[in-house]
């Protein structure tokens, strides 16, 4: 019973015994303040110098790319007469933070878009970098980072990680600046998950704070904060970021089907519930058969494989789980039936359709 807990508190990563009182949290880690949010950028490139892992033939649009940017340096080419496997046509994305200023540099990520093998090795060529409206914000150019190979010898192919993908550490230049006016008028803080106690909560931590009503909640999803020092917004948010509320979430169970892991809040609760588990273990195994002709029957040898299906099935003991009052007595509960990670995932779903379970399920 010990060992089958260990394995239950394993996979419930976040389901640990936490104190009745929630922990504060300040300001600045539940809001964003309207206006001051990133922007994303990609833009339309090629990679050079990769080792004869680029886009084939087959991909015309790398071909047509690289027939473009030769005509624009005095080579006129067909497109057709290309046939070059050391460039790749990739997309190269970025999030532009708020407030950016020009000179400042950027990460960029950059996709491999046709059917290059690999990018590694690879140097990226300069790309703009658009926004939504289609103006230019940055130029990204330098040598791709590439967290994974893929290489093939006398028909022998071994690849690892994601070869397509890479990385330019500050690999862009902004070149527009991105600026908000925050005295324009009211400060409006926006909560990153609205609820409606926790937006009440700020409201009244920030009046606290400053001594008189100058911050109301609009909805759960919004404050509105007028105060005298609107002029230097930059020390009115300074002091708002620094207040320390209690915030209050939704219950929640977040299960992932492919790694069999749960992670649940503090706040689950399981309502009184009988649960009967049972599994199915289906066991597939091959092995080669080997048929030899008759002598002298001008046949021949033939190799096929006979399959050969086992199943087993073991029957669970129905337990009644008792309602519980804290995460720690649902972790013992769903202990006690003896299953796996993977078990809890369809238990806690199907309590969650009998209507004992309080929480939302989010499978991810």
């Amino acid at each position: 019973m010990t060992t089958l807990r260990s394995l239950i508190a394993a996979a419930l990563i976040a389901l640990v015994s936490t104190a009745s009182q929630a922990a504060p949290a300040r300001i600045k880690d539940l809001v964003e303040v309207q206006g001051m949010r990133g922007n994303e950028l990609f833009g339309y490139g090629l990679v050079v110098g990769l080792a004869g892992t680029g886009d084939t033939e087959q991909t015309a649009f790398t071909a047509q790319a690289i027939a473009g940017m030769l005509g624009r340096f005095g080579s006129r080419l067909d497109r057709k007469d290309i046939r070059v496997r050391n460039v790749a046509a990739v997309m190269v994305t970025a999030r532009l933070p708020t407030l950016s200023r020009p000179g400042t540099t950027l990460d960029v990520t950059v996709s491999s878009l046709g059917n290059a093998r690999s990018l590694e090795g690879g140097v990226l060529l300069v790309t703009p970098l658009l926004g939504p409206d289609g103006a230019v914000y940055a130029v990204a150019q330098g040598n791709l980072q590439v967290g994974g190979y893929d290489v093939e010898a006398a028909g022998t192919r071994e690849r690892k990680g994601q070869p397509n993908t890479g990385r330019i550490p500050a690999g862009a230049t902004i070149e527009r600046a991105v600026t908000v006016d925050l005295t324009a008028g009211p400060l409006v803080l926006e909560l990153r998950r609205p609820d409606a106690t926790t937006a009440q909560r700020i409201t009244q931590g920030i009046n606290a704070a400053f001594g008189s009503e100058v911050a109301k909640a609009l909805d759960p999803a919004a404050i509105e904060v007028k105060a005298p020092e609107m002029k230097d917004a930059v020390a009115l948010i300074s002091k708002i970021e620094g207040i320390e509320v209690e915030s209050d979430v939704r219950a929640r169970v977040v299960v992932s089907e492919r790694t069999g892991t749960v992670v649940a809040g503090e706040r689950v609760r399981i309502r009184p519930a009988l649960v009967a588990h049972g599994g199915l273990t289906v066991t597939i195994q091959q092995s080669p058969v080997v048929s030899q002709p008759q002598p002298f029957s001008q046949g021949s040898t033939v190799s096929t494989a006979q399959a050969s299906i086992q199943t087993a099935e073991s029957n669970g003991k129905p337990m009644a789980l008792p309602a519980t009052t804290s995460v720690d007595e649902l972790v013992k509960a769903l202990g006690s039936l003896g299953a796996s990670p993977r078990d809890l995932i369809a238990i806690l779903q199907a309590l969650r359709a009998a209507g004992a379970l309080e929480a939302e399920i989010e499978v991810i």
